[in-house]
């Protein structure tokens, strides 16, 4: 959410941010909230005058009562009472407007970096930089649910029936493999320096209003019947959330965090669930990146943070590359994203496996995130989150990468410790 000051003072600003993310819709709500704004100030001015004429007049009550002045008295108190049916009626519509300009101001995106590249959608990404040689081998490779298959590691069947569409069993040697590569991240990150927590995994519906748009909430979470309660689609959600309205010592930042959680997501829209494979899919886990930090800093922890996924798949010799979101790629609240994508020798493409964004105040405006500083100065932080790993999709890369003529799938140096000493995985006969 953008500062209600910044959008009075730079309207045209505001609405060429708009026209830059391809959401022409969307502007005539700049033009809604300034009018809303000036209505509502208005309103608390009146009231703020009708509360100095209250208290002026009601001194004198007292007085004509002293001077058994009783009927000048009454009149007055007429007075104090009609005022009093004027201050309720501002309040409702100080409260009418106030919603109002609210609900429009968490519908109007972030400003975007000057640096983001102006695109309709992610077919206009722009790649940044390679890492790694991909490689195709001369041998086929199958489709990543038929070589976890072969190592008897996965049931789709069971889960389906189970729990249908979206859900998968993983099994044996591919479910260690799953663990291993989450425990490694874990160790990762924490060799990085960032502090490991483990979050709640349901959050108030206060803390998801502050942590997405609108348009994300509807696609992505799903809602506890009965309760104040949503399951997280990222353990962002609940690690921002862990700072809603609280006043940070500045001393303390920045925050480094590295969290684990499962997710769990609708996949609503145009992608829809993939029923062959794990993907695109309602559940997963990830372990996730989250700093918190000054203004003036967000620019550099966004490139050390997308630098930490490409160097943990580096570490597994996964090629991979960055791509810079285009405008019409960005959610709302981010002001800048890059994408890590992962090498596909069965695919012959890059495909995504992590998202890095910096969301400058606007999530911490919403969620009431504030800093203060050693002169009591307050302001609001920055907040930054992005993936290290997510499998099971980032497994996808893993298989296929690793994957030998004869079936086997060779265990990187840095996993063996996490897999028992294993250096392959055989198929079963």
């Amino acid at each position: 959410m953008l500062d209600i000051k910044f959008v009075r003072e730079n309207p045209d600003l505001v609405k060429e941010n708009i026209h830059k993310k391809f959401q022409d819709q969307k502007l005539s709500l700049v033009d809604d909230v300034i009018t809303e704004d000036a209505a509502l100030r208005r309103a608390q001015q009146q009231a703020d005058e009708l509360r100095s004429q209250r208290k002026k007049i009601s001194k004198e009550i007292g007085k004509l009562m002293g001077q058994s002045k009783k009927e000048e008295a009454e009149e007055i108190k007429k007075q104090v009472a009609a005022i009093a049916g004027q201050l309720e009626e501002l309040a409702s519509k100080e409260d009418q407007l106030r919603t109002s300009v609210t609900e429009k101001m968490m519908m109007i995106p972030n400003m975007i970096d000057d640096s983001v590249p102006i695109g309709k959608d992610d077919s206009e990404n722009v790649e940044l930089e390679r890492f790694g040689e991909p490689v195709v081998p001369d041998f086929e490779i199958p489709y990543h649910t038929e070589i976890m298959e072969s190592l008897a590691g996965i049931d789709l069947d069971a889960a389906r029936r189970v729990a249908g569409n979206g859900f998968y069993y993983l099994v044996g040697d591919i479910a260690r493999l799953h663990s291993a590569i989450l425990s490694y991240a874990r160790d990762f990150m924490i060799d990085r320096g960032f502090t490991y927590v483990i979050p709640p995994y349901m959050i108030r519906s206060n803390v998801v209003d502050g942590v997405m748009s609108f348009a994300e909430m509807e696609g992505m979470m799903y809602k506890i019947e009965g309760e104040d309660l949503y399951l997280i689609g990222t353990s962002e959600h609940s690690m921002i959330g862990r700072f809603i309205d609280q006043i940070i010592n500045e001393k303390e930042l920045p925050y480094t965090l590295t969290s684990y959680s499962p997710c769990f997501r609708k996949e609503k829209g145009a992608h829809g669930i993939e029923e062959r494979g794990v993907y695109r899919i309602h559940q997963f886990e990830k372990q996730e990146m989250i700093v918190v930090c000054r203004p003036e800093e967000s620019a550099d922890w966004f490139k050390k943070l997308y630098t930490n996924t490409v160097d943990f798949f580096r570490t597994l010799d996964i090629p991979v590359r960055t791509l810079e979101c285009c405008s019409g790629d960005l959610a709302d609240l981010k002001n800048k994203s890059v994408d890590v994508e992962a090498w596909s020798p069965r695919q012959k493409k890059y495909f995504e496996v992590g998202s890095c964004s910096n969301l400058t105040d606007a999530q911490a405006r919403r969620l009431k995130i504030r800093v203060k500083d050693d002169k009591g100065n307050k302001y609001f932080a920055h907040t930054l989150n992005n993936t290290c790993v997510a499998p099971p999709r980032m497994l996808i890369a893993f298989l296929e990468n690793n994957l030998q003529e004869d079936g086997s799938v060779l265990i990187p140096e840095v996993l063996q410790p996490y897999m028992g000493g294993k250096k392959v995985l055989t198929p079963k006969k």
